[in-house]
């Protein structure tokens, strides 16, 4: 399996990026859990959106919830990170994981991640 995350970049506050993570490899993409995660310099990683594919279910971290919205495109093999009304303290890099079923335990499958500067 592979993950190939796109998209970040830099922004200025209220702007807006679109992250896409394009998955290779899975065998069976509707049931599977794909998540943003994010890690900023100095802090521990933290979970930004998720959802399972077969029900299209979205969670969102409290931090992100109303201006952040994951998608998917099953066709494609693709997860989205919309994201706008962007803020300074949402600079990090972005990971996107996977992981076969619903969405609990570890992922054992991890983007490079894309780096999303908000100034």
């Amino acid at each position: 399996v592979q993950l190939v995350e796109s998209g970040g970049g830099s922004v200025q506050a209220g702007g807006s990026l679109r992250l896409s993570c394009t998955a290779s490899g899975v065998t069976n993409f509707r049931n599977t859990c794909m998540s943003w995660f994010r890690q900023a310099p100095g802090k521990e990683r933290e979970g930004v959106a998720r959802v399972y594919t077969l029900f299209g279910s979205p969670y969102y971290a409290d931090s992100v919830r109303d201006r952040f919205t994951i998608s998917q495109d099953t066709g494609k093999k693709t997860l989205y990170l919309q994201m706008n009304s962007l803020k300074p303290e949402d600079t990090a890099m972005y990971y996107c994981a996977a992981k076969s079923g619903i969405c609990t335990g570890d992922y054992p499958y991890w983007g490079q991640g894309t780096q999303v500067t908000v100034s």
